[in-house]
């Protein structure tokens, strides 16, 4: 028995520790003081607005809808996802915000993983200028 314990300890500890780094990196609501000095590497052209719907609709339109207004069909129960062609941008309305919750996540409760391990910078910022040139309509 004792053994059992010893093992599942550390196991238990690791875990922890994983999920607190996960989540730690996810944005507030109020926006990111690093997020408002980045800026875009990517310009916004037909090309990267081309590329940043077809990594939308890969990997964002499950939760926040086809066409971005937060009314996708496999969002989790019980929560709602941001409307991401509104004014209101809870978590930062810079384009360097908006990278970062894409790629890091939204928080404090996970609300929303980060695409750092599936989307390359340069695809994230391609979704930041389709959502930009949706915001524009």
């Amino acid at each position: 028995m004792r053994r059992v314990s010893t093992a599942l300890v550390p196991a238990f500890a690791l875990s922890c520790v994983a999920l607190l780094t996960v989540t730690a990196g996810a944005q507030n609501p109020g926006g990111s003081a690093d997020g408002k000095k980045m800026k875009n590497t990517v310009a916004s052209s037909a090309e990267s607005i081309a590329a940043g719907k077809a990594a939308f609709q890969k990997n964002c339109r499950f939760c926040h809808g086809a066409d971005a207004k937060g009314n996708g069909p496999m969002a989790p129960e019980g929560t709602h996802p941001s409307n991401l062609i509104d004014d209101t941008w809870d978590r930062g309305s810079t384009d360097g915000e908006i990278f970062l919750v894409i790629r890091d996540g939204a928080g404090p409760k996970f609300e929303m993983k980060g695409y750092k391990a599936k989307m390359t910078e340069p695809e994230i910022w391609n979704v930041v200028n389709y959502l930009r040139s949706l915001q524009a309509k």
